[in-house]
């Protein structure tokens, strides 16, 4: 897919470094065609890694997406300099009065708060509202898959009592489902987290179609009936070496943690970890952009409703 970006994005030289077609603004600006609106909330703490990963999953159609990435303004960034979020990125008071094709919302290392103790929840409240109304699909991760089916269907979350850390097995539930068209009945995902949603109000929800779970892990992948809006419990998103790094970092700290399950061969930190969800993640990824954005967005994005 070309993916269209700022032409001076440091992840633009990493994602074609690996083949992957990335186009900029000039070159963009010259083709007739009306690329999907892609809004990235990015509230990882190292937005460059993030950045990475999910242009490299947006990567997979032939579509043109011009990719906006939002930062929160009422948080002050500790981990990515103020210089790169002014030039890269736009704050929701800059993009609130556009609309979207599609909108993703990732994860945040949050599990130690309630939503209402995060000090930009209000923002995260107006930016999901926004969505309802100015964007066709919208994809939420980890955290954000939580905080997005508390704040639209009120499911509550509770603490796990242990890190669900490592690659979980997965069931698909629907095949028929779109977003499931291409996965074998068994896939593998990334997971990194102390907090769960209640599965049972999950379950309970009308309104909800739970597509994909696990024995372990529980619905790790719920959509609203029309897809207007899909919640992703797990990281498909990841790289080979995330749950390597974060393994490690809390190593080294002296802090009380399990090696990442299904990851390492043998379960040895000391081995290179195994990528085996890549193709899953791809195919999650190019279905939502197909089915529920492409297809489903109008051609004049502004009669978006």
């Amino acid at each position: 897919m070309p993916i269209r970006v700022k032409a001076d994005l440091p992840a633009k030289a990493v994602i074609e470094s690996e083949n992957i077609f990335i186009m900029d603004e000039t070159r963009a600006i010259g083709q007739d065609i009306r690329p999907l609106e892609i809004g990235i909330l990015n509230l990882m703490p190292l937005k460059h890694e993030t950045e990475i990963q999910l242009l490299r999953s947006l990567s997979n159609t032939p579509l043109q997406v011009n990719v906006t990435f939002v930062h929160i303004a009422s948080h002050v960034s500790k981990n990515t300099p103020a210089s790169h979020l002014n030039q890269f990125y736009s704050t929701f008071d800059e993009i609130r009065h556009k609309k979207f094709d599609g909108f993703m919302i990732t994860g945040a290392p949050l599990d130690d708060y309630s939503f209402e103790e995060v000090d930009y929840w209000e923002e995260m409240k107006e930016i999901m509202e926004f969505t309802k109304k100015n964007v066709t699909s919208t994809i939420h991760i980890c955290w954000g898959a939580l905080a997005g089916l508390y704040y639209h269907y009120g499911i509550n979350t509770r603490r796990i009592g242990h890190k669900r850390f490592g690659i979980y097995e997965h069931d698909v539930v629907h095949r028929k489902v779109p977003l499931m068209r291409g996965f074998d009945d068994v896939f593998l995902m990334p997971h990194s987290r102390h907090i769960e949603s209640v599965f049972e109000e999950i379950w309970d929800n009308d309104e909800l179609n739970v597509v994909a779970e696990s024995k372990i892990a529980g619905p790790s992948i719920i959509m609203a009936h029309d897809g207007k809006q899909i919640f992703v419990m797990g990281h498909p998103e990841y790289d080979r070496m995330t749950l390597d790094i974060e393994y490690k970092r809390d190593i080294a700290k002296g802090l009380k943690i399990e090696v990442p399950r299904n990851y390492y061969k043998d379960d040895n930190p000391e081995n290179t970890p195994l990528l085996t969800w890549r193709a899953h993640a791809n195919a999650l990824y190019t279905n939502w952009l197909n089915y529920y954005v492409y297809q489903n967005t109008p051609y004049d994005i502004e009669s978006i409703d």
